[in-house]
């Protein structure tokens, strides 16, 4: 039987709930121009940069062309006021923190790219909680293929057939499965309800996760 050897985290959706705000202020420059962004649809570019970009999107809707040189930059602003209350989701820190506690490493998988993630995490103050980080800025492809959770493992020095993923989106899952890794769904406010048959474990919450919860998915 194998010994956990590391536990690494999603960011977006996982430790802070910025899936919400993506989706929010792509649909209110939708619904200015008349149409509306499906939400079931968003529902499945979340994990992942491997979809087209919003804009396009909406393009294909109105059958002409946007003004992206103000539509993008009103977005973004959007997005920094909406994600600039936000805190860490309920027992994220406190896991992070039992199982360094527990004398494992921690490191954080995320497609989004490097300066997304840190930017958030010096926010919180949690930059020093998390110095291990692997982006997709990095990797060739994003999530679901495997190789921002295959980087992260490489950096941490550990066997990905001997560590956990904690993710909240079915792209994230399939992404550390890919990578030879037990994964933990925990659903965010977009992706509850999704199809997680394909994660070793699903829970409300990291409330309800310990260090012995996560071993016990790889021996």
């Amino acid at each position: 039987m194998a010994d956990l050897q590391a536990v690494v985290f999603d960011f977006d959706g996982l430790v802070i709930d910025t899936e919400w705000c993506e989706y929010v202020t792509a649909a209110e420059q939708f619904r200015a121009h008349g149409t509306e962004l499906n939400l079931e649809l968003w529902k499945t570019f979340i994990g992942s940069l491997e979809h087209p970009h919003w804009t396009d999107i909406l393009e294909e809707q109105l059958g002409r062309p946007v003004d992206r040189d103000v539509i993008v930059p009103a977005r973004r602003r959007a997005h920094a006021e909406c994600t600039a209350g936000l805190e860490p989701l309920p027992g994220v820190v406190t896991l992070r923190d039992a199982v360094v506690a527990a004398g494992l490493p921690v490191a954080i998988a995320s497609s989004s790219p490097d300066d997304w993630v840190t930017g958030h995490l010096a926010e919180q103050g949690l930059l020093d909680r998390f110095p291990v980080r692997a982006t997709g800025d990095e990797v060739h492809r994003t999530k679901p293929d495997p190789a921002v959770y295959l980087l992260a493992c490489e950096r941490l020095g550990v066997d990905p057939s001997a560590t956990v993923a904690i993710e909240d989106s079915v792209n994230g899952v399939a992404a550390a499965k890919a990578a030879g890794m037990a994964a933990v769904a925990v659903p965010g406010s977009l992706t509850r309800g999704m199809d997680f048959s394909h994660a070793d474990l699903e829970v409300g919450s990291c409330l309800e996760l310990s260090p012995d919860v996560l071993r016990g998915l790889v021996e």
